[in-house]
């Protein structure tokens, strides 16, 4: 199999893929930033430098590079008909649209009939400010795109959230704010590989945010019926085989779902289950080939 990542060189993934596909299989390392799309006549073509996606046999999307709105819709554009030609994308373009726009995701999930936290996305500060009391004067606001809890601000005091708003007004920003979870300082990160779910579970003592980015620590979670379950009905919602599910157990004795990675990190989960993940998802994907 002739493997296309959209990574850079230096990734920790793409070395880490390259060495769990030994002498099997071919990874070549493509830039997203480098794409460029030829049509004329009958044909075209899609390419990344100099090299040809009609040479591969999959796309694995391993970065998710900021860009202007054409940008980024010209890259998922391209990988569209990259796929809609007999290319396996994984994940699929459309997946990655929907995961990389909280509100849609959570509309998808919430759809599933997911627990998820009580939300607001609006464009006004007066919006956002009747929504801040609802929510309890206690809010995550968040970048609508984004991951690894860049970004995230937790915001109780009135006259803080009356700055905040108005400042992503002005930024001409969609104002994303969520009801803060009271919780135990711990979130379970499921990773699914097509049928396939491994859980661990994030503690942060020092920050709220549980992100490993962020400091937390690492341990084995026992993945339950019900959690597996969840995963799958995360993932089935945005149709991202591979994908990162973030559960959360609120003090209040629910779980919920706070967010699907379509482009998930498995560093700190192989690390701490002593699995190679990074072979199990070339078996994956040559599996659907």
């Amino acid at each position: 199999m002739h493997l296309a990542v959209l990574a850079s060189t230096d990734s920790w993934y793409f070395r880490d893929l390259c060495r769990a596909a030994e002498s099997q299989h071919q990874l070549t390392a493509v830039s997203f930033t480098q794409l460029c799309a030829t049509i004329s006549g009958g044909e075209s073509r899609l390419e990344s430098h100099e090299f040809d996606f009609r040479s591969c046999d999959a796309v694995l999307v391993r970065t998710m590079p900021p860009g202007s709105l054409e940008q980024v819709v010209f890259r998922m554009n391209a990988l569209g008909r990259l796929a809609a030609e007999g290319t396996v994308v994984l994940n699929p373009p459309r997946s990655l649209e929907i995961a990389i726009d909280k509100y849609l995701t959570l509309a998808k999930l919430r759809g599933a009939g997911l627990n998820v936290p009580r939300t607001c996305v609006c464009q006004t500060w007066e919006q956002a400010m009747e929504a801040f009391v609802e929510l309890g004067s206690d809010v995550v606001v968040k970048p609508l795109f984004g991951s690894e809890g860049r970004g995230l601000v937790r915001v109780t005091d009135e006259g803080v959230a009356w700055r905040t708003f108005k400042t992503l007004q002005q930024l001409q920003a969609v104002i994303y704010l969520q009801e803060f979870i009271e919780h135990a300082g711990f979130d379970i990160r499921i990773l699914t590989i097509g049928d396939e779910s491994f859980a661990i579970r994030r503690q942060n003592l020092e920050d709220w945010r549980t992100n490993v980015s962020r400091g937390a620590t690492t341990e084995p979670h026992t993945l339950t019926d019900d959690l597996r379950d969840t995963a799958q009905r995360a993932t089935a919602a945005v149709n991202a085989p591979l994908a990162g599910v973030d559960v959360l157990s609120g003090r209040d004795g629910k779980q919920y779902v706070i967010e699907v990675n379509a482009v998930p990190g498995w560093k700190a989960t192989a690390r701490t289950l002593e699995t190679d993940i990074a072979k199990r998802v070339l078996r994956f994907i040559e599996s659907s080939l």
